[in-house]
């Protein structure tokens, strides 16, 4: 049995414990958090939890075997990197951290401790994202030509990122392991509303080698909560609504037909509009899903699906789509690194 610590108890914390604990897998062996007042909370809920201030304590336990970590982006270096130090696998919150530098030097220094190191890309792990990858994998809807989302609240408003590092890191996850593609540009315009702080709208486009194409709209300043995503395809299009309770994914069986005309030497476009199906879609919470996944490769030896690399990419885009933000939009040149061979 897998024993872990997680290390940060504010918004993602309690969702990590819950999930753990719930595992025959895994156990929660300590929560580390550095105000008192949520220790509390964590000791009425999980009694034989071990609470602490000290990080250190949960570094000096040999019986804990993983470090789940949920703080701030600017602190998953130096923690993630004191764990595998101290020979502990380490999960880590999305983003993973804070520039591209920093994740090639933890990969380096997970392998070198032979530990694990996972990314925490939930919705890599929702059945809706698993069955969109089966759709697009097994050719169902073609050649993919745009993936296009809105993505968009009020509020909460991060401190150390930008939108564009708070919530398009999701979309950004969800296209590499979805497309399979890797993007060559990115090109990023976005404002923030208040003064001294970071963007909290953005648009991104994601460049590809062909014609496929990206957008995403991020914001925290929207009167309601949108998670919409269109993928449309040369055969079929699928439109995911996330916060759907049910019929998430839906496939549309419709789209452009091309014919030549000899005569005037051009392609004609027709329109094709069949029927539209909801795939079933598994309901299991993706948070228990990744628990039980990251256990499992734990115990295997072997990489989970949002490693190292995985959550490298995903940083490489978000810090060049920053630099494109602070350029008006300039497009800057993508050369994402590989998965580990």
């Amino acid at each position: 049995m897998l024993s872990v610590a997680v290390i940060g108890y504010g918004y993602w914390g309690p969702n990590l414990v819950r999930n753990f604990a719930s595992i025959k897998e895994a156990r929660v062996a300590a929560v580390c958090d550095q105000r008192p007042e949520r220790l509390e909370s964590v000791r009425s809920l999980y009694p034989a939890v071990k609470t602490t201030t000290e990080y250190a304590e949960v570094l000096d336990d040999a019986g804990i075997d993983a470090i789940v970590i949920a703080t701030p982006v600017s602190s998953h270096y130096a923690l993630a990197s004191a764990a595998f130090k101290a020979g502990k696998h380490v999960w880590l919150e999305k983003p993973m951290t804070a520039g591209a530098e920093e994740a090639v030097r933890l990969i380096a220094e997970a392998r070198q401790a032979r530990r694990l190191l996972h990314v925490d890309h939930t919705f890599i792990y929702t059945g809706a994202v698993r069955k969109i990858r089966e759709l697009v994998a097994g050719g169902e809807i073609g050649d993919v030509y745009y993936y296009d989302s809105a993505r968009v609240n009020l509020g909460l408003f991060q401190h150390d990122v930008n939108v564009i590092w708070d919530l398009a890191v999701h979309d950004l996850s969800i296209v590499d392991h979805v497309l399979g593609a890797r993007p060559i540009g990115v090109s990023a315009t976005g404002v923030a509303h208040v003064n001294g702080n970071h963007a909290n709208i953005a648009y991104l486009t994601l460049f590809f080698k062909n014609s496929l194409i990206a957008h995403f709209h991020v914001n925290w300043l929207a009167p309601v909560k949108l998670r919409q995503t269109l993928i449309g395809g040369s055969k079929k299009m699928i439109v995911w609504d996330d916060l759907e309770p049910s019929e998430k994914v839906k496939v549309y069986d419709k789209g452009i037909t091309l014919s030549d005309d000899d005569s005037v030497h051009k392609a004609r476009i027709g329109y094709r509009s069949g029927d539209m199906w909801a795939p079933r879609i598994d309901a299991t919470e993706a948070l228990r899903d990744e628990a039980q996944h990251f256990a499992a490769c734990v115990a295997a030896g072997k990489p989970t699906i949002t490693d190292g690399y995985a959550g490298l990419r995903v940083v490489e885009i978000a810090e060049a789509a920053t630099r494109s933000l602070d350029a008006n939009g300039q497009m800057v040149r993508l050369e994402l690194q590989k998965d580990a061979e």
